[in-house]
């Protein structure tokens, strides 16, 4: 795993205590007013540890790449052991569901609007995007596919878009499916109905 910089204890203490505000309340609770409150700190001292709101987030997204690359690697890890590209990329899209699931404010914050590269750890980005690629053989290309469809369906869920029959397992197996076979073919994961 990516070792996280070296960053003072009471750095550490503001960023734990701005995902917890941010995962319990969302957005709108993560105020710096808010977060120098719950660490027992007047709103101007704040920015003596994080120099804005900005890197406060970027803070926040390195926080979120390094959770969900720890399971995107802990899954592809598993699947790498005589398994199909279409199963592997399973292991890895159902890991990264699960996480943002368990996490959607962090989750919409870290892939919302434009990322900050220039704030965050330098291959942080790529070590997350890693078992992404390893699962559609190594090319680039697939890669960003798989993800767009991933989130695409991720943020979807989230924003409960579907229609409440949908289901939701077919079709992130039937996305996957046409992802991770080489030229994007699906196998039929079921038969066909009608």
């Amino acid at each position: 795993m990516l070792v996280a910089p070296e960053r003072s204890a009471r750095v550490a203490e503001i960023v734990d205590e701005a995902r917890e505000l941010l995962e319990r309340e969302g957005p709108e609770g993560l105020t710096m007013r808010r977060l120098a409150e719950a660490v027992g700190i007047r709103a101007p001292s704040l920015y003596k540890h994080v120099q804005s709101k900005e890197h406060l987030e970027a803070l926040l997204m390195a926080e979120a790449f390094r959770g969900m690359g720890a399971e995107l690697h802990e899954a592809i890890t598993g699947a790498r052991k005589g398994r199909s590209a279409t199963t592997a990329l399973a292991e890895v899209g159902r890991a990264y569901r699960r996480w943002a699931l368990a996490h959607p404010h962090l989750y919409r914050l870290t892939t919302g609007g434009p990322l900050p590269r220039e704030r965050l750890p330098e291959g942080l980005e790529a070590w997350t995007a890693e078992p992404v690629v390893v699962a559609v053989g190594g090319d680039p290309d697939r890669a960003r596919s798989a993800w767009a469809f991933a989130h695409g369906m991720t943020i979807l869920e989230l924003d409960d878009r579907f229609p409440p029959d949908a289901d939701l397992d077919a079709a992130w197996t039937a996305g996957i499916g046409a992802l991770g076979e080489p030229g994007g073919r699906a196998r039929p994961s079921r038969p066909a109905r009608g």
